[in-house]
């Protein structure tokens, strides 16, 4: 090991408060890995619940790998060492399992890296009995592993504290009867539900490159039953350290899962149903916490939904902590919660309209309007919090150009109204395309051309040209590269093995043409309702026809009311759709 490798490992550790370790041999070992930088890594929260859950048991430990950052990356490549743990410093090579906890498309390019970095065949059909096994889980997991396939031999569908624990019991019952790779895969995929072996799936293709069939191995489960539990388990900080983009927090989880069925996220349908903590768990949480020295960071898709919101901010204050939260739903904003993140120290209050019409926020079923927005912004002034932030997307399904001059009108009114009380403060418009997701109403619809994204852009451009407002836009590139890879099949697997060997993402383009891929075709194909999707394997819970009776929803701009208790229309929490 190099010199500056080990003082830059030893650095992280000796500012980190939790961490565990074992010695290494004297417990099965499992390595666990988000395919990022240390910093990016340890902020979260999934990754570290993970590394408590194994290191609690007696018969495994668990360390964590990173991703070397840019100059650290340099010394890896000048030296050929093997990408090693944190803790026992071990080549990834020397765990039997390595977890990868994947949450965002990006990363797909830097597990085949770090998979070689390791010393573990990059390809799962390269691996042999002996060599680490790849068990992937995270957000990517619940939704669509198909791109990251050719690298993985297990994906974890839900959940992972639900099934961790069942999964590693198995891997050991089938590891002592001496199973060979293949029926090690198997058994796990046949006892362990939750458990999906991409290997053990063949997909069939049309001439033009569609998913037509996907067949299982016989006595493999057609369907892979998304696991998900009740908030029964601590979920904040396990391992504290002031090297990460929320160094400063302590981080607790009061909600998962988000019943305001807005159609194009992701989120709130792969983690249904919604589910909260009870207040006396996160307030002792808040304690520990304080123990800490730390601000607290609340963390859940729709932190003013939490119903005992203003109860838990007071105890946060009473306490003599500062918090943090994400951005906030405008209709269920309260004087309690601003009135908190402004002692705080918080300056911007974060909305998400996401569309700036009322007919597309119809479409998108988002039921926030312009009044709540205001309403908003007069509580948070009042409380001096005086910076607006909104999140806005482009090139949402059925946008229209009026759509776009929405977006104009809406962020004009929002401007006049906080001068009509006295905020001359800034406005940001954070402005990302719109990509479609699995597992949503819109997962069959085509993104919206470049060109015309582009159009519309620079349209906003030149019609909020204003000191006083702030445009931040994500890069269509990488947006756009997030739209093949999110509802990206097989094929776009083979695509990343291709850009791996010429850069990664910077070898997107060239690995594209050289395998006759058409980009285009994909993003701008929509696809139609009873088409076979490369996700199908998985099953969510939701009843068949629950996305589309939502997509016709959608194209009539019909609201569709949250989620309550006993209601049974999407089935997952067991009712069956009327």
């Amino acid at each position: 090991m190099s010199w500056q490798v080990e003082k830059a490992l030893d650095d992280l550790m000796a500012q980190e408060t939790g961490a565990v370790q074992y010695p290494f041999g004297t417990r099965h070992a499992m390595a666990i890995c988000y395919p990022n930088t240390y910093d990016v890594a340890m902020s979260n929260l999934g990754m570290q619940i993970i590394y408590r859950e194994v290191n609690g048991r007696e018969d495994w430990l668990c360390e964590r790998a990173f991703l070397p950052d840019k100059d650290l990356m340099k010394v890896f490549e000048k030296t050929g060492e093997p990408l090693i743990s944190l803790e026992n410093r071990r080549p990834l090579s020397d765990f039997e399992i390595l977890g990868l906890s994947v949450s965002f498309e990006m990363d797909y390019f830097n597990v085949p890296t770090i998979l070689e970095m390791g010393r573990i065949p990059v390809l799962a059909a390269d691996r042999d009995d002996d060599d680490t096994l790849v068990v992937m889980g995270g957000p990517v997991a619940f939704f669509n592993a198909e791109p990251l396939s050719p690298f993985v031999d297990v994906v974890l569908v839900g959940e992972g504290e639900r099934f961790i624990h069942t999964f590693l019991d198995a891997y050991g019952e089938g590891k002592a009867q001496g199973l060979s790779r293949h029926d090690l895969l198997r058994y796990l995929a046949i006892h362990v539900p939750g458990v999906y072996v991409p290997s053990l799936y063949r997909h069939e293709y049309d001439d033009d490159g569609h998913v037509v069939r996907i067949v299982p191995e016989e006595g493999i489960p057609a369907k892979v039953d998304r696991q998900w539990h009740e908030l029964t388990q601590p979920a904040e900080t396990v391992i504290a350290t002031p090297n990460t983009e929320f160094g400063a927090m302590y981080l607790i989880e009061i909600a998962r899962g988000c019943g305001r069925h807005c159609r194009f996220c992701m989120a709130g349908y792969c983690y249904r149903r919604p589910r909260v903590r009870p207040l006396e768990y996160v307030k002792s949480a808040v304690l520990r916490g304080k123990a800490l020295g730390k601000k607290i960071g609340l963390m859940g898709a729709a932190i003013s939904d939490y119903p005992y919101i203003d109860e838990l901010v007071t105890f946060i204050r009473d306490q003599g902590l500062a918090f943090s939260c994400a951005s906030l739903r405008a209709d269920s904003i309260t004087p309690a919660i601003v009135k908190g993140l402004a002692e705080s120290g918080q300056k911007t209050i974060t909305l998400a309209p996401e569309a700036g019409s009322k007919h597309m926020r119809d479409i998108i079923n988002k039921g926030i309007t312009e009044e709540h927005l205001l309403h908003s912004i007069d509580l948070a002034t009042a409380a001096g919090i005086r910076h607006v932030r909104m999140y806005i997307m482009v090139g949402l399904p059925m946008e229209t150009d009026d759509d776009i001059q929405g977006i104009v009108d809406m962020t004009r009114r929002v401007q006049q109204h906080m001068a009509a009380i006295g905020n001359l403060s800034r406005i940001t418009l954070s402005i990302n395309p719109f990509i479609p997701k699995p597992f949503t109403p819109f997962q069959w619809m085509a993104m919206t051309e470049k060109k015309v994204v582009e159009k519309r852009l620079n349209f906003l451009k030149k019609a909020l040209k204003d000191k006083q407002i702030e445009l931040l836009i994500e890069p269509l590139r990488s947006a756009y590269i997030q739209g093949v890879l999110s509802r990206g099949d097989r094929r776009v697997g083979d695509l990343l093995v291709k850009a791996h060997e010429y850069g990664g993402v910077k070898g997107w383009k060239r690995a594209a043409k050289e395998l006759h891929f058409d980009i285009k075709g994909f993003l701008y194909d929509q696809r139609p309702t009873d088409a076979v999707m490369p996700w199908d394997t998985i099953d969510t819970g939701l009843v068949p026809t629950y996305l589309t009776d939502e997509l016709k929803k959608a194209k009539d701009g019909e609201f569709t009311i949250p989620c309550f208790d006993g209601c049974r229309r999407c089935h997952i929490c067991g009712g069956y759709h009327d």
